[in-house]
């Protein structure tokens, strides 16, 4: 039995960060919606209330029984979680006279109180609020203060189980010792064992694998990536040649991509059959310019030739993919149910149009978790390190229309970009890099000769999880080495420029 943390989700920007934190700590946890009604087993060992935009003053917002829970389970609330529980315990929540943001200091720690174990006297913490706590609930007190707040963390005696409440954000990074106070809450007063490792978790999953498909078969799509080879590796592991494997070469992968991936898959002993589709996607996506047609062409074109190897195939009753938790976590908002996970994680229509139940085995990882995953089987670097690739490929890295000579051309400077990164030790350093071909030519001069040709973007950043980024720092010689080999090697280009926008407000890709 696997034990697990639930974080309440009040639709907080931090609420991925909490569950990273308690994961780090080899603890099991699980994120929901606040108004999803909690599944009490005896696995469950603790509850996290998150924070969230709202106001818990304002028409309607968001609220659960925390009494009834913590009848239960121990039960931390962080910043709105601490003013709802607050609220509900018949203290006072009012909006604060300056807003609470920013880096702030503990003091005036209760000695003895577990949640405060390890933590020195004015200890860096974040907070992040527009109310504050000006009336404590029955039978509170203060355990930590902070110079402009008075109530910075409180517990609540004679409750049935721990009761806890921090109006600041331990899960981030600015506050400087927020995983050992976690640490407190998880380990010390749920008690769990931190005993979720990588290792186990294979165990578990191929068993669970077995368990659901048993000797039927399951066909799915690769991608070279990370999450689809690991998620591959883990069915593999489990159901050994009923696995049938499907690589696409839409025409739109890097240079090489396709036989590359395929020579590397061979060695890992998939059952893998490559299909070269390319002249398909370059017809449909002639004179498409608009992004989302773009994507959309080569979403259903993907879904056409998949479909068409998938019914070659006899007594096919499973799909296989790489659905990994923020994909989940994204589809399931606190603003109400969606039906869809990222489109470039599932095969469309296809378990319905087929009647094909799915198996994610790593539906409950992050992309770190995953590549941890890929290193305890033993998978090479060049599967677990690679950079994301977007589904639609230079599709979407092509602004404007695609056409093959411009995706020859991209490959080509995209190659260059890539090889040079690894070669100046940077690949490693960055979340996601690739090179944007750009509708715009411009005058250069070569030798005595001027030219008019295209300009291309060069795009890195640095992630954990993709959800935001920061434009890499890639040094300034690294990119005047890659700017001058592209221009050199690559006619049709003769111009480079540098992506220095930030996710969020920019995206991480141009389309």
């Amino acid at each position: 039995m696997t034990e697990k943390i639930i974080i309440l989700d009040f639709g907080s920007q931090y609420t991925q960060l909490i569950a990273r934190n308690v994961r780090e700590l080899n603890v099991y946890c699980e994120i929901i919606p606040f108004y999803e009604e909690i599944k009490y087993d005896p696995s469950l060992k603790g509850i996290i209330l998150s924070g969230s935009p709202s106001s818990v003053n304002q028409e309607n917002a968001p609220t659960v029984d925390v009494k009834a829970m913590n009848a239960k389970l121990p039960v931390l609330g962080i910043c709105y979680g601490a003013q709802l529980t607050t609220k509900l315990y018949n203290g006072k929540v009012e909006k604060s006279s300056s807003r609470e943001y920013g880096r702030a200091r503990l003091c005036n720690i209760r000695p003895g109180h577990t949640i405060m174990q390890g933590i020195a006297d004015q200890n860096q913490v974040w907070m992040s609020h527009a109310d504050t706590i000006t009336e404590l609930a029955e039978n509170a007190e203060v355990i930590a203060q902070t110079d402009s707040i008075p109530m910075a963390a409180f517990s609540i005696k004679d409750t049935p189980n721990p009761l806890i409440g921090l109006q600041f954000h331990p899960e981030v990074t600015h506050s400087n010792n927020g995983k050992t106070i976690l640490k407190n809450f998880v380990v010390d007063i749920c008690g769990c064992v931190q005993s979720w490792t990588s290792a186990g978790y294979i165990k578990q999953t191929v068993e669970a694998i077995r368990e659901q498909v048993g000797d039927k078969k399951v066909i799915m799509a690769l991608s070279g990536g990370v999450d689809s080879t690991v998620a591959a590796t883990l069915i593999h592991k489990a159901i050994g040649k009923n696995l049938f494997c499907i690589f696409v070469d839409n025409g739109l992968l890097r240079k090489n991509e396709f036989n590359d991936v395929l020579e590397s898959y061979k060695v890992l002993g998939l059952n893998i059959k490559g299909v070269d589709a390319s002249s398909k996607f370059y017809n449909e996506l002639k004179g498409v310019s608009n992004p989302e047609g773009k994507r959309k062409i080569i979403g259903g074109g993907f879904i056409d030739v998949f479909h068409d190897e998938a019914v070659l195939l006899t007594d096919i009753s499973f799909l296989g993919q790489g659905t990994i938790y923020p994909d989940v976590i994204e589809s399931v908002s606190v603003n109400g149910p969606s039906a869809t996970i990222k489109s470039h994680h599932n095969v469309g229509g296809l378990p319905e149009k087929m009647h094909l139940q799915l198996v994610e085995p790593l539906r409950s990882l992050f992309k770190d978790e995953v590549r941890r995953i890929g290193h305890e089987l033993g998978l090479a670097d060049s599967f677990i390190m690679r950079h994301p690739f977007p589904g639609p490929g230079l599709g979407i890295r092509i602004l404007g229309e695609v056409t093959e000579e411009k995706v020859k051309l991209l490959q080509e400077a995209d190659a260059i970009y890539i090889n040079l990164l690894k070669e100046h030790g940077q690949y490693d350093k960055i979340w996601q890099a690739g090179a944007i071909l750009l509708p715009v030519q411009s005058v250069g001069v070569m030798g005595d000769e001027r030219t008019y040709e295209y300009t291309l973007a060069l795009r890195a950043v640095t992630s954990i999880d993709g959800m935001t980024a920061d434009w890499a720092h890639i040094p300034y010689e690294v990119l005047a080495v890659i700017s001058n080999e592209i221009i050199n090697k690559v006619k049709g280009i003769n111009r480079v420029v540098y992506d220095i926008s930030s996710k969020p407000p920019a995206t991480i890709e141009w389309e």
